[in-house]
């Protein structure tokens, strides 16, 4: 007689049966919307009571799923409530900007939880990509083979998973390998303006809207075009520099190499160049304290505005040329138009073609701040983990611990 633990006994039936697909489907149920019931979950994907109790029941035998029970409504049976597992599943989640980095590790509801948060002691590659190693590194430690993915949102241009250059940053190529903890462990490496996007279109302001343009100002211009939740990568992925398109001024050569880039002309380095400052070594700090000194400064107020304009009159270009449903607007993006709104409006305006003028998409502001590109980071990862072949694992390993 077999003396199979539960996981095995479960992975053993689903391969029989091949009945993945129903728990895949309600573990997204799941992450689309933490917190749902299971009475709902079934409503939504046409199963009847009995079979949604049993392929919850096998989800928690391999720990991918905790059901605990709803507040009584008054109604029908009593239900749970779905929600990851404490011993289940995570996926590490790095967010790598240019003055500092964050560490956070996300379970299968996708929401990052921050375990490590530091400046930058030296931005050279090898010392900083070695520092947040060192953070992978005691994530692993902590949650040990329950890591199944590391996914890294870097200010960089990403191509073919690696770093080819990153402005912000002052890096050209730059191996990222090292943040892998080890072989079995894939690591996952994206431009943090298309993963802050992915958020936005999966979790944010651009949920429910098939053609999304996410638009974000850090350190220059980022962003992605996002179709049906994915994000327009291009054919090596490094598609998006948007701030790298020649609006800016031609006499301006940009550390990306080229010259006019739109990066130039929207960040705390134009308001500084406008204001006769040198240029910031933080462009995102100086931005932020030259929009907190707007009403007491008239010289500030005219650069910011002349900065938002030239925003405007770029994103205006993008709408003609992408026609998204809707624009969310990260980082300092939208702190710039609501400083200058009504220079903003105008050159906005003054840009979209004029069919384009009576029925704008809307532009709002990105609902997840500064934790986008952590969302995201977790999100593709989660999107890389929960298939077939990704529970079939798991399943595998829950089986040979027991």
């Amino acid at each position: 007689m077999s003396t199979a633990s539960p996981a095995s006994r479960s992975l053993s039936f689903r391969t029989r049966d091949s009945r993945w697909r129903g728990a895949l489907a309600v573990l997204q149920e799941m992450r689309r919307e933490p917190g749902v019931t299971r009475a709902a979950v079934a409503q939504r994907l046409g199963l009847s009571s009995g079979s949604a109790t049993e392929i919850t029941a096998r989800l928690r035998e391999l720990a991918l799923l905790a059901e605990t029970p709803a507040a009584a409504s008054g109604r029908g049976r009593p239900t749970t409530v779905l929600g990851p597992h404490p011993d289940g599943p995570v996926v590490v989640a790095v967010d790598l900007r240019q003055e500092d980095y964050r560490c956070a590790v996300a379970a299968l509801d996708g929401r990052p939880e921050v375990l490590e948060a530091e400046a930058h002691a030296d931005r050279a590659a090898g010392r900083a990509v070695g520092t947040v190693a060192r953070a992978v590194r005691h994530a692993c430690d902590r949650y040990g083979d329950r890591v199944r993915f590391v996914s890294v949102a870097v200010a960089a241009t990403v191509r073919h998973g690696r770093i080819a250059q990153s402005a912000a940053l002052g890096w050209d190529a730059v191996d990222l390998g090292a943040l892998a903890p080890h072989p079995g462990v894939p690591l996952l490496v994206g431009n943090d303006a298309t993963l802050a996007g992915v958020a936005e279109s999966r979790y944010g302001a651009a949920a429910g809207t098939a053609v999304a343009l996410h638009v974000t100002i850090e350190v220059g211009v980022g962003g992605t075009l996002i179709v049906d939740g994915r994000p327009v990568e291009g054919m090596t992925g490094a598609g998006g520099e948007f701030g790298h398109l020649p609006f800016g001024d031609r006499g301006l050569r940009c550390p990306c190499g080229a010259r006019g880039c739109w990066d130039l002309a929207v960040d705390g380095r134009a308001i500084a160049r406008h204001l006769g400052d040198p240029p910031p070594r933080d462009p995102r700090t100086y931005a932020r304290t030259a929009l907190d000194r707007m009403a007491e400064d008239a010289a500030v107020r005219s650069a910011v505005n002349r900065v938002a304009g030239d925003f405007a009159s770029g994103l205006a270009g993008l709408v003609n040329a992408l026609d998204p449903g809707v624009v969310t607007l990260g980082g300092l993006a939208e702190p710039l138009r609501a400083a200058a709104a009504p220079r903003f409006a105008a050159a906005l305006r003054d840009g979209l073609m004029r069919f384009r003028r009576a029925d704008p998409p809307p532009v709002v502001a990105a609902a997840l701040g500064e934790d986008g590109a952590l969302h995201g980071a977790a999100a593709v990862a989660l999107d890389r983990f929960l298939t077939e072949e990704g529970l079939a694992a798991w399943a595998s390993a829950r089986a040979g611990r027991g």
